[in-house]
Formats: structure tokens, C-alpha cells, sequence
């Protein structure tokens, strides 16, 4: 019949469009988890719309924001870095330390800061060096380096303390030019993506994901590119650590340990595949925000202790599989 033949068609039509969309896009169906989390969350929070519970989500969501832009540069070159929690706290008690034990001045901060991003790039160097350069397996490299920096940020601060200037926290949690200061962090975490985006680096990147072999042989600088996926890796941890100071106004040597995961979980929530090449730092912001609304959706549904990490993890799954089950019935 013309009218069955006509609808299958379209359906094809459909399927394939769909596919095509996904392939340049592969977030889009984290945005439509993200809206329907964020209409929850509006139910069960009148005032979740209003600017000031808005500014207040995104303080939350921030440091995980920043640690899943760094895991997706090295996910995208289908590594890992398990070691990006330990980084974040390994920042966050030595800018704390630093900050405290030159007084507290302006000069303390710029110090502060400025070793905090060291570190980060010396952890993120020093990750890529090992994968990279020495061939060590990325997951077991990563895990180690993981308990080192751990490690090391239980001997500058062996246990939850410290104290920054009010000056420094509430600067964070103030605004720059009548725009709140986590806005500006996000847009210039932003703006780098973008520019990164455009550079040979990236495509160099997304090759060698989609096949590491293939890429070298094609003459591009694989290892380099590993390295320096590493070390984005490493600069967004430790901006993680600086927001964390700034929000928690103290050090604390575990802070980091739960993000690790965590920042996996974004990245591929927001549509990044673990084997590489196929993803997008849209999707894994989108991805952290998700984590955070539903961590959101728990609280304000009162959903008991002992629940709510069963709930956590089967809304995850849930919006996980949904990805899943589409992109099979789009290639049916």
C-alpha cells in the first residue's frame, strides 16, 4: 500500500536524520534529561527558577563542571584519568597551606593560585609522560598516581582544617562586574573549549580516539596529543581545587576522592564515548548538571538516607539506557 510505503520511508528518513543529529550532537538527549530534571526540580522547589537559588545551583555545580571538561579532553583520546580527584585535593590543601602561611594578603592569593595551577599541570605532565611516552596502561597508571597524590595531600594537611581569608570566599561567592564570579569562571572555562575546539590539537585528538594506530601512522603527533590531553586534564582539576577552597573556605586532604567517578559518570552522560573520539565538553557539562539536579531531586523529595543513593544510581542508569535504547531503534 502507498500510504504503508510512504510511512516507512519517512521512519527511515527519520532514523537516519536522527543518527546524523547524534553524530554531531551526541548531547542532544542529555538536554532533554537535563529539562525534564530541571521541571522536577521546579515542581518539588518553587524557587528554583529565581536568580538567586539559580546562582546558588551553579556554586554547587561548578567544581564538578570543571573536572568533566577535563576528563573529556582525555576520554575523547580514549584514556582516562582516574588520578583527577586526588589532584583536586591535593590543590585544595596546598593553596589552602600556602594562602594561610603567607598571611593572607593579596600576595598570598596570586601564590596560591598560582601553585594551584602548577600542580595541576605538573599532575596532569606527569599522568600524560607515563601514558603516553612510557606506554603504561591509563587506568592503572592514573589509579596510582590517584593514591599518590592522595597520599600527598594527607601530608601537607592530614586532616580537615585550615582557613582562608574571608576576602578570597567571598569573592568567589560575590560577583565581578555586577556578574557572579561562577559565572565568569564557567564562561572563561568556555571560551577556552572553544578556542581549543578550533585548533589542529583537537581534530588530532578525536583521530587519535577513533583509531590511535591509524592516526599514528597518518603522521600525527600521538603522543604529544596525549600528552597534552593530560594536562588540560590537569589544569581543570586544579581549577576544580581553587573553586572548592572557595566554596568550602578550608582544605581538606579526601575532597577530591568522590569526584573521580563522578566526572566519568558526566562525561558520559553527556553523550562521550569511553572508546573515544566521539563526544563533546557540551555534553559533559550538561552531564554534571544533571548529577547535580538529581542530587537536588533527592533532597527536596525527602527521599530517606538509606535511599537515596539507590535512587541516584537508578535514575543514572535510567538516562543512560535511554541513550542506548534509541540509538538501537534509529539503527533497526
Amino acid at each position: 500500500m502507498p500510504e504503508v510505503a510512504v510511512a516507512a520511508r519517512n521512519g527511515r528518513d527519520f532514523r537516519a536524520r536522527f543518527m546524523a543529529s547524534r553524530s554531531r550532537r551526541p548531547y542532544l538527549l542529555s538536554i532533554g534529561v537535563f529539562l525534564v530534571l530541571a521541571g522536577i526540580n521546579a515542581a518539588l522547589q518553587p524557587t528554583f527558577l529565581t536568580y538567586g537559588v539559580a546562582v546558588s545551583n551553579l556554586t554547587a555545580f561548578l567544581p564538578l563542571t570543571l573536572l568533566a571538561i577535563g576528563q573529556t579532553f582525555v576520554v575523547l583520546g580514549s584514556d582516562i584519568d582516574l588520578s583527577n580527584g586526588g589532584t583536586v585535593s591535593l590543590v585544595n590543601v596546598s593553596v589552602v597551606m600556602i594562602i594561610e602561611g603567607l598571611g593572607g594578603g593579596a600576595a598570598s592569593f596570586i601564590a596560591g593560585i598560582a601553585a594551584g595551577i602548577a600542580i595541576g599541570v605538573a599532575a596532569g605532565t606527569l599522568n600524560g609522560i607515563c601514558v603516553a611516552y612510557l606506554r603504561f596502561q591509563p587506568i592503572v597508571t592514573t589509579f596510582a598516581t590517584s593514591i599518590i597524590f592522595t597520599g600527598l595531600a594527607l601530608w601537607v594537611l592530614p586532616q580537615a582544617g585550615g582557613q582562608v581569608p574571608p576576602e578570597f570566599y567571598v569573592t568567589y561567592a560575590g560577583d565581578i562586574l555586577f556578574v557572579p564570579t561562577v559565572v565568569w569562571i564557567l564562561a572563561l572555562a568556555i571560551l577556552f573549549v572553544a578556542v581549543v575546539a578550533r585548533l589542529r590539537f583537537f581534530y588530532a585528538l578525536r583521530a587519535t580516539g577513533g583509531n590511535m594506530q591509524a592516526a599514528f601512522q597518518t603522521g600525527l603527533p600521538v603522543a604529544r596529543v596525549r600528552l597534552v590531553s593530560y594536562v588540560i586534564s590537569g589544569l581543570f582539576a586544579a581549577l576544580c581545587g581553587l573553586a572548592l577552597v572557595g566554596e568550602t573556605a578550608s582544605g581538606d586532604p579526601l575532597i577530591g576522592g568522590a569526584l573521580t567517578l563522578s566526572s566519568v559518570t558526566a562525561v558520559v552522560l553527556g553523550g562521550t564515548s569511553l572508546a573515544g573520539c566521539v563526544g563533546s565538553v557540551t555534553g559533559s557539562i550538561l552531564g554534571a548538571f544533571i548529577l547535580g539536579l538529581i542530587n537536588n531531586v533527592i533532597f527536596f523529595a525527602h527521599v530517606p538516607f538509606e535511599w537515596q543513593g539507590l535512587i541516584q544510581g537508578a535514575i543514572i542508569l535510567v538516562a543512560l539506557s535511554g541513550g542506548v535504547v534509541l540509538a538501537h531503534r534509529a539503527r533497526d
